[in-house]
């Protein structure tokens, strides 16, 4: 008989193996709990500034704590406004950078998984996608292939540009077929313009307006009044009801509805073209979108005039400012579109400012999901 001694580990009560297993849990509750008050003084910091000092205090709380605060970090990523997640994001590099420094664990685990989780704020799988990165290079190279059909525009973005330097290496039917590949995935105008140029270059032509959502057939109708900037707020028939066939009086003649259809690229309705290069003045553009099924949309304009936009009679939103810079997607209007015709009905005023770099009396609209893919019409 093998008389060989064996260790048996010393059996605990009931009670006490409770008490061991609660332990880490009792420690995770501790740390959350502690952290609740700090990360939400964080994500009630408004755009104005206010609450800037006592986050200021939470912001040192939370990077105290280290990497285990990393989660609440995340969670509270999104939640909030643009402000709060700028305050978060910089804790969250400040601890990754602290961890890095002492040699401390980071749970770069957990951070793929969050990442990877699509239920999660675009805001808050971004910063985990950035912590990633930070703290293990290698492991978020590996993963950024894996992101080239990701809701989220800003995460495709490196993917789509491996692509594109993979084309570069290319050439003849490998090249088109490669830029093809990419074009199908990107969604940023920088880099849709490269991969179109490089087409075109092969004599492969994109039809750009297609490609990202633009609205191009539309009717017109202007000038209304805008003399000391009054027209943003003030409510011109176009507001009240949509009648292509009626005469207004306009501002000093009388108006009617004109189709004009635009044959820029990328989608700029310029008013100047049917109306005439006017000051002080306001105009609407109205078109019918006819969406294949209901479905959530985005409205993504660009415009530096004063602007208002409709949905259906539906205001959506605006922006009573001037001259400040245009850009492809500068605004983005979450909306629903129901199944059918939709209507688009958009505002534009232009102020009494005559120097040269403020004739542009202009738009773009785009529709498209909230990765930026274009939502085209049935039709």
């Amino acid at each position: 008989m093998d008389h060989t001694a064996v260790h048996i580990p010393p059996r605990f009560p009931p009670t006490m193996k409770t008490f061991l297993a609660i332990i880490p849990f009792l420690a995770f509750t501790s740390l959350h709990a502690a952290l609740d008050e700090p990360v939400k003084a964080l994500t009630a910091i408004e755009r104005e500034g206010r609450g800037n000092e006592a986050a200021g205090a939470a912001w040192k709380q939370v990077v105290a704590a280290g990497p285990a605060a990393l989660p609440a970090v995340l969670a509270a990523t999104g939640t909030s406004g643009p402000v709060a997640d700028n305050w978060l994001r910089l804790a969250g590099d400040a601890i990754v950078d602290a961890a890095i420094r002492a040699k401390q664990p980071l749970p770069l685990a957990e951070l793929e998984s969050f990442l990877k989780d699509t239920t999660h704020a675009a805001a808050a799988r971004q910063l985990a996608f950035d912590l990633l990165g930070q703290a293990d290079a290698a492991r978020a190279n590996a993963i950024e292939p894996s992101l080239i059909a990701d809701p989220v525009q800003d995460l495709r973005r490196g993917a789509v540009q491996r692509l594109i330097a993979e084309a570069k290496t290319k050439s003849g039917d490998d090249a088109k077929a490669a830029y093809a590949r990419a074009l199908d995935a990107v969604r940023d105008e920088d880099q849709t313009r490269t991969i179109a140029d490089e087409l075109k270059k092969l004599g492969v032509n994109v039809d750009l307006p297609r490609h990202f959502g633009f609205l191009m057939k539309w009717n017109v109708i202007g000038p209304f009044d805008n003399t000391d900037r009054k027209g943003f707020d003030g409510v011109f028939p176009p507001e009240e009801k949509i009648s292509l066939d009626t005469e207004y009086d306009g501002k000093g003649r009388k108006v009617k509805w004109q189709p004009f259809e635009s044959r820029d690229e990328y989608g700029k309705l310029d008013f100047n073209k049917p109306l005439g290069m006017q000051k002080e003045v306001t105009a609407y553009a109205v078109t019918t979108f006819d969406s294949p099924s209901e479905r959530a949309a985005e409205l993504r304009l660009g415009c530096k005039n004063g602007w208002k936009v409709w949905l259906n009679g539906e205001f959506l939103f605006g922006r009573d400012e001037y001259h400040r810079g245009q850009q492809m997607d500068q605004y983005k209007l979450p909306c629903r579109l129901k199944k059918g015709a939709n209507t688009v009905l958009v505002k534009c005023c232009q102020n009494e400012q005559k120097e040269e770099w403020t004739v542009e009396w202009e738009f773009q609209l785009r529709v498209c999901d909230a990765a930026g893919t274009a939502i085209l019409a049935a039709k």
